[in-house]
């Protein structure tokens, strides 16, 4: 697939515009304790959504995952299972920090890990700073960084010049002290995402394989990645429900009134089939950040893993935004709204400056073969007649200049075309057997 880093970007912002959104519909549901409306929309974002979107765009869904290799299934799972653990600890950051604040603090961490530590375990970083677009894409990574400490730091000014009542009255549960724990630990723990992603990549090249766009091939990825979440948050809402005995909450149509006007209270109404409608428009709307994420990072091409930071970037820049449509920033000093609208446009120019590097990287990398006209595709198979050899051309790593690429290298009983041919061995109609090998060669050199 041709890099198209400008679609990779609108991908990405629209990722982020539904993570700022998806706990919207969480506020109209009612009656319910946090961990149950949780972990209802959760069984839609990381089962229900995950399973039938992937089924619908990757052909032999189930032959990939069977045929994926077990250790790229466990480390994705395993990232999956950490990063749960930051994904339902985010819901408790916006509990007590609200949409900026929480929004601001807990990606700021995410951002820095997520984006760094792949490439820096995998020895590609210190390629990267080697080229002029690597540079521009590094310095685009700052910028974001940079724009995130500006919205938080906007976000501390705002919170400290903000009524009591104000904070109550936009956040109902407002607490800086817990929220700024939870918000670190957040972030450090769902960096493990991007990890998991990268640990992916051959579930997501297996796909291909059998038939996927390289545009769905990250959604098997996501199943089981997002299993691994599943599994730590069904374990922390079970534990919730079983402490606060708010199991009920699942089948129960009508509860007490705790209205202190009435003596002997009344039961009120709760709207069941409506909480479990919220819930799962808030989870689907949670699923889609990772579906648009997944299509962006195959559009960003040489250096994807830039793309968690554009990421992150339009999470705060719709979360921020949303904040203020929530009166969030209602009441605070024209020097905080300055700090705030700073963030982001710095937010803003680090996306832009992170798509133009990965625009120049685009230069420099060759088309795929099937992106290739027909006139121009390699031959799928040549022999090396004075070697006796059947070279097999391999897709090239990504990253590599044209004209550099792997090649599988089959040692063959091929007989030499010269001086002279040699007789046709006995059992002619057989495939003459072959030593096979990968070696690393430049194709057209």
């Amino acid at each position: 697939m041709i890099p198209n880093p400008p679609l990779g970007v609108l991908l990405h912002a629209i990722g982020g515009l539904a993570s700022a959104v998806f706990y919207l519909p969480y506020r109209k549901v009612k009656h319910w304790a946090w961990e149950s409306y949780w972990l209802t929309g959760g069984i839609f974002s990381w089962i229900v959504a995950p399973w039938i979107i992937a089924s619908l765009a990757v052909p032999d869904l189930l032959t990939v995952l069977r045929t994926a290799p077990a250790k790229s299934l466990f480390w994705s799972y395993f990232f999956g299972a950490l990063w749960g653990v930051g994904g339902l600890s985010f819901g408790l950051t916006v509990r007590y920090l609200g949409f900026a604040l929480g929004t601001a603090m807990a990606l700021g961490y995410c951002a820095a890990f997520g984006t760094l530590l792949p490439p820096i375990v995998s020895g590609e970083l210190a390629g990267v700073v080697k080229t002029t677009s690597g540079i521009v894409v590094m310095a685009g990574v700052a910028v974001c960084l940079f724009g995130i400490v500006i919205s938080g730091l906007a976000g501390v000014s705002k919170e400290r010049e903000m009524p009591e009542k104000e904070k109550k009255a936009a956040i109902e549960e407002f607490s800086f002290a817990k929220g700024v724990w939870v918000a670190t630990f957040c972030g450090i723990m769902s960096a493990c995402m991007s990890y998991g992603f990268a640990a992916g990549k051959p579930i997501a090249e297996l796909a291909v394989t059998n038939g996927a766009s390289d545009l769905w091939k990250n959604l098997p990825v996501l199943i089981i990645v997002l299993a691994g979440g599943f599994t730590t948050n069904i374990i922390w809402c079970f534990a919730l429900n079983l402490r606060n005995k708010t199991f009920g909450d699942y089948l129960k149509c009508e509860q007490p009134s705790v209205a202190p006007e009435n003596p002997a209270p009344p039961t009120v109404r709760v709207p069941l089939l409506a909480n479990y409608l919220f819930s799962a428009l808030a989870g689907t709307l949670w699923y889609l950040q990772f579906f648009f994420y997944g299509m962006g990072t195959t559009k960003m091409g040489r250096y994807d893993f830039s793309s968690w930071t554009l990421h992150m970037a339009s999470i705060i820049i719709f979360g921020t935004l949303l904040g203020v449509f929530l009166a969030e920033w209602k009441g605070v000093s024209g020097r905080t709204h300055w700090m705030m609208r700073l963030g982001l446009v710095v937010l803003i120019s680090s996306t832009v400056v992170i798509g133009y590097g990965n625009y120049l990287a685009k230069g420099s990398t060759a088309p795929a073969a099937s992106d290739l006209p027909a006139a121009e595709k390699p031959v799928g198979r040549t022999t090396d007649g004075a070697h006796g050899r059947e070279i097999l051309p391999l897709p090239r790593r990504e990253g590599e200049g044209w004209g550099e690429g792997k090649i599988a290298v089959r040692q063959c009983d091929v007989a030499p075309p010269l001086p002279l041919p040699s007789p046709l061995p006995k059992g002619r109609g057989k495939s003459p057997s072959c030593d096979t090998r990968v070696s690393r060669s430049f194709i057209g050199t």
